[in-house]
């Protein structure tokens, strides 16, 4: 199988050596206004996959202008005609899913187990919100005694998207869906270190037959393309996903222009383990939850808090387990742990296993770059104990594979040691007691919760988080808050009261 991805792969990049990749603005490949380009290297082996167009104020200027043009007759398109694009749309993520799958792995060092999955959830985000495009303009019926209050939504206008490098495909689609389904038009800004699948979305986008302008890709770098694209007149909110002080400039960079503004930040996620759960079933949900995607996720379970009298026979396990998980190239089905995205990453997560030999924590595991694999930016899984709650790598954000063990005797210090953070994205407990397992729920500062589970995305339900991390809710009829204008129609019966006034 490792071959066979690999020829895959090699036919997918064929476009990307030759071209390199470009710009998409108003349905046309274009390159940087300047002409200048940057290198995308991959970090598997480090080597230069293609050049990349560096697009500047004038490329956000010419797509936010093509967005605003396209906006004039998509917000008019019917449901109908809509729904057909997003579907058609969904069926050709599919039918790339292999090329998709490959360039990802490439491009991130994410295993291909996981990337393969991400162009399945990709097309399924798709699906779920051209569904939902008949629903979107729908508001509330508010009656009172005199008259009848109606509500309805329209499209904000043309939108930024800022997304990541850690699952560039499925939350580029995760944000752009909902978008297009309101009758958005977008400006989409990808990761300047996750370009390739960025550019194969356009290319499919325009292949299902969305009108020119309606999708737009500038690709380059945040202080220059991010930048200009927060402050755009034409661009009305920004939807950002990636890191806390990112989102920090991004607010600022767009008050001039108010913006409205989205935020998926930073996590520091508790997952509590209580000496009455099911714990075979957590030993597995902490590991995928850490380990899974690199522990590059902003949703991973990066602190575990274990009950004492459950504490020594779980981390035993949790050594052994973690200290198995195998690292290697991406594309082989059987790695998975793959390389960091890169160099400097890779040195940053190091560094936090440096950092907790001299806060005095112990590394149990990991910690290092494996064996025979200095080419690329890998880094052993790493699980460190003896951590507490003021040490820097139990309040900082690793974002690799790097777990905090934390030990707790009593519900009420479980809960202090999970809120001792200024981020509040997600929890995670494990408990067989109904009434704990809610409790906790309840007091854990987080903007979702998982009682017994890893997590499992329903597209319905809000997803976002509190304090530093994040702004605003995603899902289901959530989307359609952020990217619409609610308008309120009140009719009045004649038998209301006008107040006179000079009579």
């Amino acid at each position: 199988m490792l071959e066979k991805n690999k020829k895959a792969l090699n036919k997918a990049l064929r476009i990307f050596k030759k071209d390199g990749a470009k710009n998409t603005i108003n349905g046309k490949l274009l390159a940087s206004s300047s002409r200048k380009q940057y290198e995308n290297t991959s970090p598997v082996d480090g080597k230069v996959i293609c050049k990349v167009a560096e697009g500047n104020e004038k490329d956000i200027d010419k797509a936010a202008k093509a967005a605003m043009a396209a906006f004039k007759s998509w917000k008019d398109w019917t449901h109908q005609d809509r729904k057909k694009v997003l579907y058609k749309i969904a069926e050709l993520i599919e039918k790339n899913a292999e090329e998709i799958s490959v360039l990802e792995s490439y491009d991130t060092g994410q295993a291909i187990r996981f990337t393969k999955k991400a162009a399945i959830r990709g097309a399924a985000n798709f699906r779920y919100f051209a569904d939902k495009i008949i629903d979107a303009p729908n508001g509330l019926s508010t009656p009172d005694k005199h008259h009848i209050n109606f509500s309805s939504r329209s499209p904000i206008g043309p939108v930024g998207i800022i997304t990541p490098w850690n699952a560039p495909f499925m939350l580029s689609t995760w944000k752009i869906a909902p978008a297009l389904a309101s009758g958005c038009t977008v400006v989409h800004k990808p990761a300047e270190d996750s370009p390739l699948t960025a550019c194969v979305l356009a290319r499919i986008a325009k292949e299902a037959g969305l009108p020119n302008g309606v999708w737009n890709t500038v690709h380059g770098f945040g202080e220059t393309v991010g930048k200009a694209l927060t402050q755009h007149d034409d661009i009305k909110a920004i939807a950002f996903v990636g890191e806390t002080t990112t989102g920090s400039h991004i607010m600022r960079q767009g008050a001039d222009t108010l913006k409205r503004v989205h935020f998926e930040l930073g996590g520091k996620n508790p997952v509590f383990v209580f000496e009455d759960a099911d714990l075979e079933r957590a030993l597995d949900a902490v590991i995928f939850m850490k380990y899974s995607l690199n522990g590059e996720r902003c949703t991973s379970s990066s602190r575990l808090l274990l009950q004492d009298t459950i504490y020594n026979g779980f981390v035993k396990k949790l050594k052994k387990r973690v200290a198995n998980i195998k690292v290697g190239n991406p594309l082989d089905p059987s790695t998975e742990i793959g390389p960091l995205i890169h160099r400097a990453h890779q040195e940053k997560v190091l560094s936090y296993a440096k950092l907790a030999k001299e806060e005095g924590a112990k590394i149990l595991t990991g910690g290092k770059i494996p064996k025979g694999m200095d080419e690329g930016c890998y880094v052993l899984p790493t699980l460190v104990e003896g951590v507490r709650p003021e040490m820097r790598i139990g309040q900082e954000e690793v974002f690799g594979p790097f777990l905090s063990v934390f030990k707790f005797s009593t519900e009420a210090e479980a809960i202090e040691i999970a809120n001792s953070v200024r981020y509040g994205l997600t929890a995670y407990i494990w408990s067989k007691d109904v009434g704990k397992a809610h409790r906790v729920a309840r007091d854990v500062e987080s903007g979702m919760v998982w009682i017994n589970s890893q997590n499992v995305r329903h597209l319905p339900t809000p997803f976002g988080g509190v304090k530093y991390s994040g702004i605003g809710r995603d899902g289901g009829d959530y989307s359609f808050d952020f990217y619409m204008e609610t308008k309120n129609i009140a009719v009045a019966y004649d038998t209301h009261n006008i107040p006179k006034l000079g009579k």
